[in-house]
This record gives structure tokens, C-alpha cells and sequence, in this order.
């Protein structure tokens, strides 16, 4: 979830009425980003390196092989103890988009 004011259970319960709303916001499992920093940009870094590393080039066939080759790589990764090596600083960012 990102910290746009309308992702939150009072957008559902306004749009929605409580009951429902509650509801709905009952059914969600919410995962909390950063208010401040790159946190999209490390996830679609980590989506990049599942769509090259796990899938491929290859198509499979059925989910459930998807769902046992993506739980291979998963475990793997985290074995292996696979982190993002972030090295764009703020400074080399004011420098490549030319603001400093």
C-alpha cells in the first residue's frame, strides 16, 4: 500500500458504507510502504530479476507449475540471502537529472 489518502479503510467505508466497507477492508491484507525513499523502484528491480532468473524466455504450462518453479526460485533467493546492492545515491541522482 502506498500513502495515497484514498488507500485506506475510510475511502472503502465512505464510498462503500461501514458494513461493507469494514468488510471489504477485512478481506485486504495490507502491506505498509515507506513514506519517503525507492521503494517501487526496488520492487520492480525484484520483479525484473524473478521474470529473468524464474521464468525466462519459456512459457509454462499450467499454474501449478508456475506455482512450484516461483516457490524454487523464492526459496533459493532467500537462501542464497539475495539483497538489492542499491548504489544510486541522492547525489548521483541530483546529478544525472541536473538539479543540484
Amino acid at each position: 500500500m502506498d500513502n495515497l489518502n484514498i488507500h485506506c479503510q475510510k475511502s472503502l467505508t465512505d464510498y462503500f458504507g461501514q458494513a461493507i466497507g469494514h468488510y471489504l477492508w477485512g478481506r485486504l491484507k495490507v502491506h505498509y510502504t515507506p513514506k519517503h525513499g525507492s521503494w517501487l523502484n526496488q520492487a520492480e528491480i525484484e520483479i525484473s530479476l524473478y521474470s529473468r532468473q524464474c521464468l525466462g524466455r519459456r512459457r509454462i504450462a499450467t499454474l501449478e507449475a508456475l506455482t512450484h518453479e516461483s516457490l524454487a526460485w523464492n526459496h533459493k533467493m532467500n537462501l542464497d540471502r539475495v539483497q538489492i546492492d542499491w548504489r544510486f545515491t541522492r547525489k548521483r541522482a541530483r546529478e544525472k537529472f541536473g538539479y543540484r
